[in-house]
């Protein structure tokens, strides 16, 4: 036998049956949609609890509801006893709380049609859930387990190792990560030298203590934020009420101090990846802003799908300097305290030299004052651009909401962002490549490097 029929494959007559009788090529005839019901535009709207816990939401009347617990507790808030710790603790997002096992955790958001996803950067760990909006309560207390009552069970712990491993493989495939990493290493002492990944000799030792010890540290209402798009304020505040988190003071926040250096990974790859970079801006400074145009001036990418970036001023100086294939693009990085602003390079291992002189040199050329309006102009359009678009993307409307209430407690309209930066000048471009020409250099680099130049020879 067959069997019954699949829903899926009934016969389309079942649909019209209930209007055999009727013409269905004429429309509906004294029916009328009844009106929606205008829906007022809302503003994003910011609270600090008493417990220092700071509360951001956006009611843009989405039917899907997300939210995210933002938390200063990446990997620069690691010490040299713990490294790796905030890796293993975003993998361990789904393990059994105090109040719910991983297969409930697991199942739950499943039943819901839900989703619970956690990043992380050097600087913060974000927590996110998403749902349709008539199942929020019930994700919300998922979130509230998972950030709260966490238990790390030695054994659960234990089987991270592999995660952990795939993790770091995963990363070794991509020699931008690689490169990207290092860079921080060399660049700085403390804070935020330390990687994103678990060190080796870290894999499989980070302990439920460690973890434990960690969380209470960092996992405090006054390093939290909790932000949400498509829920109402007043119930974000008071989930925010309710979340059971430690003092609002927290582990002492060490300062990155940055001192310059180079790591060089030479391997057999034909392909040679090399970053410089000197010291940046602050986040949220007039300086970021002027490193940002000064970012796009240089190039920061292709604006054609697998075309050129032709207004690049690094593509046009290299193409001049060799006739081998390259990649270049401006590097920028901005963190609470500190930055990272140059050049990243690709090119074939004996046009390494070459490449990376002509791109060290675009830049250069930049400090000197040559650089005309016209190009400033075109700068601050496709930063701008790239902002708003961005900011049509739920995820990267939440990170930058997210980031602003974190930091500021407060957040700046997209407005107020365009016009920081129109009041870029000429000068404040010239003074920001001047700041990369004139820093202390840090470098790091992959490939066969038989002809790639070290930072003191740049």
């Amino acid at each position: 036998m067959r069997g019954i029929r699949p829903l899926n494959n009934l016969s389309k007559r079942c649909y019209v049956a209930a209007r055999r009788n009727e013409a269905l090529t004429e429309p509906y005839v004294g029916r009328k949609a009844a009106p929606a019901a205008a829906l007022s535009p809302q503003n994003v709207q910011v609270s600090k609890l008493p417990n220092g816990l700071v509360v951001a939401s956006l009611e843009n009347y989405s039917p899907l509801s997300s939210v995210g617990l933002f938390v200063k507790a990446g990997s620069r808030y690691e010490t040299l006893e713990n490294q790796g710790v905030s890796h293993v603790l975003r993998l361990a997002a789904n393990l059994t709380t105090k109040r719910a096992s991983a297969f409930k955790i697991c199942r739950g958001m499943e039943t819901v049609g839900g989703s619970l996803s956690v990043t992380s950067t050097r600087e913060t760990m974000v927590y996110n859930v998403e749902c349709t909006r008539d199942h929020i309560d019930d994700v919300l207390d998922f979130l509230v387990n998972v950030t709260t009552a966490q238990e790390f069970r030695p054994w659960e712990v234990a089987d991270l190792s592999s995660r952990v491993k795939v993790d770091k493989a995963l990363a070794q495939e991509c020699p931008q990560i690689g490169v990207i990493e290092k860079l921080h290493e060399a660049a700085y002492k403390n804070a935020l030298s330390n990687s994103l990944y678990c060190p080796d000799y870290m894999v499989g030792r980070v302990s439920p203590t460690q973890l434990q010890s960690f969380v209470q540290e960092n996992f405090t209402p006054g390093r939290m934020a909790l932000v949400g798009l498509g829920v109402k304020h007043s119930v974000l505040k008071q989930l925010g009420e309710a979340l059971n988190v430690h003092g609002a003071a927290g582990a002492p926040v060490a300062k990155a101090v940055y001192r310059g250096g180079e790591l060089r990974m030479p391997n057999n790859d034909g392909l040679v990846h090399a970053l410089i970079a000197s010291e940046g801006a602050l986040t949220g400074s007039a300086e970021a802003n002027a490193f940002s145009v000064l970012q796009r001036i240089l190039g920061a990418g292709p604006h054609v799908k697998r075309g050129s970036n032709i207004t690049s001023k690094l593509s046009q100086g290299i193409a001049k300097a060799t006739t081998q294939p390259f990649d270049a693009t401006a590097f920028n990085a901005s963190y609470s305290d500190s930055g990272l602003f140059g050049v990243y390079t690709v090119a074939q291992a004996d046009a390494a030299a070459e490449v990376i002189n002509a791109a060290v040199a675009q830049v250069r050329n930049v400090a000197e004052g040559n650089v005309s309006e016209a190009d400033i102009t075109r700068a601050k359009n496709q930063a701008k651009a790239e902002y708003l678009m961005s900011m049509e993307s739920s995820e990267s409307l939440m990170e930058e909401i997210g980031a602003q209430a974190l930091t500021t407690a407060a957040y700046q309209d997209p407005q107020t962002v365009l016009q920081g930066v129109d009041d870029v000048t000429q000068a404040d471009v010239v003074q920001a490549a001047k700041k990369f020409v004139n820093g202390k250099k840090c470098m790091a680099a992959s490939g066969h490097l038989i002809n790639t130049p070290f930072v003191d020879e740049v």
